[in-house]
C-alpha cells in the first residue's frame, strides 16, 4: 500500500488539535488503498497541546509527535516535518482546520495525475480587507521580484512529492521559506482553488508583526532585488549630489554669482547621506544575519520528546519529566 504523510504543525492548539486529528481521520477512512502517517510537530506549546497529542497517540498508532525544546518558528518547525516524513508524499496542513482535510482526496487525485506538488490557492479569505489586501499585495510583490515562479495567494497547503522530500532533506537552512523552497524546486505543480475557513476555536499564531516577518524573509531568501535597489538608490543620489555640486562651482566660478551661506544645502545633503546609508545597511544586514544564523546554526530545532517514534539505535530521547506528568 502507498503511504502518504498528513504534516500538522501545532502551537498552543489544545481547542483545535482533537477536531483535526478527527477530521484528518474521517477523510483518510475514506481511502482505503491508502496507509497513512499522521506527524505533529509541537512547537513547545506551553498549554495542553502536548497532553492530548499523548492521549491521541496512545490511541492511534498513525500518529507520530515530535516536542521541540524550545519554539523553532513555524517555517522550522515545517521543515523538520518534511524531513522525517516516510510517505510516498506529503501533504501539510494547519492544525486550526482553516485549510480542509476533505481536500486531501483531490490532491492525492491530482498527484497521481503525475503533478509533483498540488497547492491551495485561497480564493477567499477570512481576514478582514486590510490584512486579505496585504496579503495579496505580498503575493504581488514577491511573485514580481523573484526569479522563481511563486505562485500567487497560495499558502502552506499543499501536496509535495517524495523527489522533492528528499531535496528538502538536504536543505540547511535556519531562516526558512517553505512555499518558495518548493515553488523553486520546478517539476510539475498545479493550484488547487479552495475558500479559507475561519478559524474554528483558539487565537490566531500570526499576528501582523509574525506576517511581516515572514515576507522579509520570503523577500530575502528568494531575491536579490533589495540588495540591488539599494546599489541603484545610491549610485543615483551620489550622482544627483555630484551635479548639484557642479552647478555650485560652475554658478560660483564661472558666472560669479553670489550664493548665501550653504548650512542649509549642507544640512539637507547630510541628513539625506545619513539616512540613505541608515536604510541600505538595513538591507545589507537582512542578509548579513541570515549568513550569521546560517553558519551558526541556530534554530536547528532539537526534539525534547517524541510519542510513537522508534528511537535511534545509540541515541534515547528523554521526555521532560514535566510535560510527561502534565500529559498523564
Amino acid at each position: 500500500m502507498t503511504l502518504i504523510s498528513i504534516l500538522v504543525p501545532a502551537y498552543n492548539e489544545e481547542a483545535t488539535v482533537r477536531d483535526c486529528h478527527r477530521r484528518i481521520s474521517a477523510v483518510l477512512a475514506t481511502l482505503p488503498d491508502l496507509e497513512a502517517e499522521i506527524i505533529f510537530t509541537d512547537n513547545h506549546s506551553t498549554d495542553c497541546t502536548f497532553a492530548l497529542l499523548t492521549r491521541i497517540a496512545a490511541e492511534d498508532p498513525r500518529v507520530r509527535v515530535y516536542r521541540f525544546s524550545r519554539n523553532v518558528g513555524y517555517q522550522n518547525s515545517v521543515m523538520y516535518a518534511y524531513k522525517v516524513a516516510r510517505g510516498e508524499c506529503a501533504i501539510q496542513l494547519d492544525c486550526d482546520l482553516q485549510d480542509p482535510p476533505e481536500l486531501i482526496p483531490r490532491m492525492l487525485e491530482l498527484w497521481q495525475q503525475d503533478h509533483q506538488v498540488v497547492y491551495g490557492v485561497r480564493r477567499r479569505l477570512p481576514d478582514g480587507p486590510v490584512v486579505a489586501a496585504l496579503r495579496r499585495g505580498f503575493y504581488a510583490i514577491i511573485d514580481r521580484i523573484s526569479p522563481d515562479d511563486l505562485p500567487r495567494n497560495a499558502g502552506e497547503f499543499r501536496l509535495t512529492d517524495r523527489r522533492l522530500l528528499e531535496q528538502i532533506r538536504l536543505r540547511e537552512d535556519r531562516s526558512p521559506y517553505m512555499r518558495g523552497m518548493i515553488s523553486a524546486m520546478g517539476f510539475s505543480q498545479v493550484g488547487l482553488e479552495y475558500d479559507r475557513a475561519p478559524r474554528m476555536a483558539g487565537t490566531s499564531k500570526f499576528p501582523l508583526r509574525a506576517m511581516m516577518s515572514l515576507a522579509v524573509d520570503g523577500m530575502v531568501n528568494h531575491s536579490l532585488v533589495p540588495l540591488r535597489l539599494a546599489s541603484t538608490t545610491s549610485i543615483l543620489v551620489g550622482l544627483l549630489t555630484f551635479l548639484v555640486l557642479l552647478g555650485y562651482l560652475i554658478g560660483k566660478l564661472i558666472l560669479g554669482q553670489e550664493w548665501p551661506p550653504g548650512f542649509a544645502t549642507l544640512v539637507i545633503l547630510l541628513l539625506m547621506s545619513i539616512t540613505l546609508n541608515a536604510m541600505f545597511l538595513g538591507i545589507v544586514g537582512e542578509y548579513v544575519g541570515r549568513i550569521f544564523l546560517q553558519t551558526k546554526n541556530i534554530n536547528a530545532p532539537i526534539v525534547q520528546a517524541t510519542l510513537n517514534v522508534p528511537a535511534p539505535a545509540n541515541q534515547a530521547v528523554i521526555p521532560d519529566q514535566t510535560v510527561m506528568q502534565a500529559a498523564e
